[in-house]
């Protein structure tokens, strides 16, 4: 009995060493280029013959191999609203799973260069993609809210309220419905708490409230100074036109401050 075990460990060993040195010589075979990005060694741009393998769907994470080394990739503008309202609901389907598919390429080609230490080329496709991807969930919703007033005469999304947190931050709050009402459900009072309390909660709204009136303050300021020197380095501009850029600032007080000072107003006090 000893015997034919040792017989049968002999041959599974054999068989064992024939078939990686079969899979040795096929991986010598193909030859596999080298990439510029050490950790894809392992990806084929080529797909072999036959059914597609696991490795061409991976590669569809990928930009195309001839971007890989490139610094500047021409690429065009993101889709505009106005473009998209002109489509059909299958085309708008379509379209948004190709901007999916197209930003995690783009995130999966930024992470490999940051790895690799090298330069990203043209890193604002991420923003057009997210940009094409906003306006198009843009058009959807306003589809819906259109096919909700006119058939049903019901909200298109769901309903909510504003409230505010535990440090009084507000915020929008969606309704959902629950088996269990909000007045039994512990764990959901727990999670979900509205409304605040406390002297350092109140101290910390002022410091908010003060904080953000500072900065508009400033950014008024800085857009009156502005104004300012328009009037003193164009003396003949249109008021008008910068009345309705500027709306926030007092043309009158802008042309007669002394930023505005100038070799054409030197009376000005």
């Amino acid at each position: 009995m000893s015997a034919l075990c040792r017989r049968i460990t002999s041959l599974a060993t054999q068989l064992r060493i024939q078939t990686f040195a079969a899979v040795e010589s096929q991986r010598n075979a193909l030859s596999l280029p080298t990439r510029i990005f050490p950790s894809l060694n392992f990806f084929s741009s080529k797909p072999p013959p036959g059914p597609p393998t696991i490795n061409d769907k991976l590669m569809e994470f990928l930009d195309s191999p001839k971007n890989w080394s490139a610094d500047t990739i021409k690429t065009g503008r993101s889709w505009r609203t106005d473009e998209l309202r002109i489509k059909s609901n299958e085309d708008l389907h379509k379209l948004w799973f190709v901007l999916l598919k197209e930003r995690n390429m783009l995130l999966s080609m930024e992470r490999e260069c940051k790895k690799e230490y090298r330069v990203f080329a043209n890193p604002e496709r991420i923003d057009k993609v997210e940009e094409s991807m906003e306006n198009l969930e843009k058009v959807v919703r306003e589809r819906n809210k259109a096919y909700f007033d006119l058939e049903t005469t019901e909200p298109s999304e769901r309903p909510g309220k504003l409230v505010s947190d535990q440090i009084g931050m507000r915020y929008f709050y969606k309704y959902a419905e629950h088996y269990i009402p909000k007045i039994m459900n512990r764990k959901w009072r727990a999670q979900v708490v509205h409304g605040y309390e406390g002297r350092a909660v109140k101290m910390f709204l002022l410091r908010m409230a003060e904080k953000k009136y500072n900065k508009q303050a400033w950014q008024t300021h800085c857009r009156r100074r502005y104004v300012s020197k328009l009037f003193r380095n164009f003396p003949d501009v249109d008021e008008d036109a910068i009345r309705k850029a500027f709306p926030d600032v007092d043309i009158e007080a802008a042309k007669n401050h002394k930023d505005a000072r100038g070799n054409h107003n030197k009376n000005i006090a």
